[in-house]
């Protein structure tokens, strides 16, 4: 793998302070997902961390839908910063916004970013029904965890990004009109 890495002392982003935060920046090629730049900047005063992975190839827009089941927890999924990722079933849904990041993890972790977005809505919402449904929710992400149960996994990806790293998954184009209602992440003016 041929990689590029350029480091830099920068201020940092969130605390201020002038010449300590450390930019790196590592531009890489990665099988099934092509070129990248991952970027890290870490601040050895606040203890400031943040990470991205920015495609810098763009390919055909796709949707990648896989089964989840058991058997498949540890494949390798690919999520570009621009993709939407699914699971119908338990009705949750996750689309880029202007801070969204991409992240390489496997089907477990994906699940396991639902499971702390729906624990996070959890202490914010307080009436009833919301956390009736946000438990409910949270049950069937961790049954799909353990193995006793099974969903879809749905990466919607308008610049064709992302990918999920398996023989049984159902790759996709997106039709117009479904491609012009998904969100990117990026800011347009008009």
């Amino acid at each position: 793998m041929n990689e590029t890495i350029n480091e830099m002392i920068i201020k940092c982003p969130a605390c201020g302070v002038e010449g300590l935060a450390k930019s790196i920046m590592k531009e890489m090629e990665i099988p099934h997902f092509g070129n990248v730049m991952e970027t890290t900047i870490l601040c050895p005063s606040c203890g400031f961390k943040h990470s991205d992975i920015i495609a810098l190839e763009q390919n055909d827009p796709a949707k990648y839908v896989l089964e989840i089941n058991k058997n498949n927890l540890s494949i390798r999924v690919v999520r570009s910063q621009s993709a939407t990722v699914i699971i119908p079933e338990i009705g949750v849904k996750v689309e880029p916004g202007p801070k969204s990041e991409g992240y390489v993890t496997n089907v477990e972790g994906v699940l396991t970013r639902f499971e702390s977005a729906v624990k996070k809505a959890l202490t914010l919402f307080e009436d009833a029904e919301s956390q009736k449904n946000a438990k409910d929710t949270l049950n069937q992400i961790q049954e799909l965890k353990k193995g006793n149960s099974t969903a879809t996994l749905i990466i919607l990806d308008p610049f064709g990004q992302s990918n999920i790293v398996s023989e049984n998954v159902e790759i996709f184009e997106i039709p117009d009109e479904e491609l012009h209602d998904l969100k990117t992440g990026f800011s347009h003016i008009e």
